[in-house]
């Protein structure tokens, strides 16, 4: 199964045709508002509105060979402690190996800001380098997870 954190997430429909070619259940979970796949291995969720709720939602169902796309931080780090395989959407795969140091520096970041509430900026902008690099590292997350599931082992 993957899963997506359909807010705000801009690669939904690079997702759903990954999902469709290995013939994968995708959830689209969001707080509402977005038009629903015809697609029947789409399953679109809506969850109520709260403070992490998408979030929660896909925490508790994550599970090895599953795949999360997510650029949530602390729900991928629960995603990769429960054994799934992460993939944000610039195409950056988080894992067991490399989420201490992205969650610290994300700490980190969000204290800095705090620290300076006239610090602009929000990163830049979404590539079609970026998207490129998502259809490649969820291709190679989507086999590594079917291998995890088939083997019934965590990354």
């Amino acid at each position: 199964m993957i899963y997506v954190d359909a807010d705000a997430c801009p690669v939904k429909a690079e997702a759903e045709r990954v999902a469709t070619r290995h013939r994968l259940t995708l959830f689209v979970v969001s707080n509402g508002g977005l038009r629903p796949s015809q697609n029947p291995l789409v399953e679109n969720i809506i969850v109520p509105d709260g403070p992490d709720v998408a979030d929660m939602w896909i925490a508790d169902r994550a599970k090895a060979g599953d795949v999360v796309i997510t650029g949530d931080i602390p729900l991928a780090a629960k995603c990769v402690e429960a054994g799934a395989r992460v993939i944000k959407h610039n195409g950056e795969i988080l894992d067991a190996r490399n989420i201490g140091q992205v969650l610290a520096t994300r700490d980190l970041m969000q204290d800095l800001r705090s620290a300076d509430p006239f610090r602009q900026g929000g990163g830049r902008p979404f590539s079609k380098a970026d998207r490129s690099r998502f259809l490649d590292g969820l291709e190679r997350v989507v086999r590594f997870a079917k291998s995890d599931a088939e083997k019934g082992t965590a990354p």
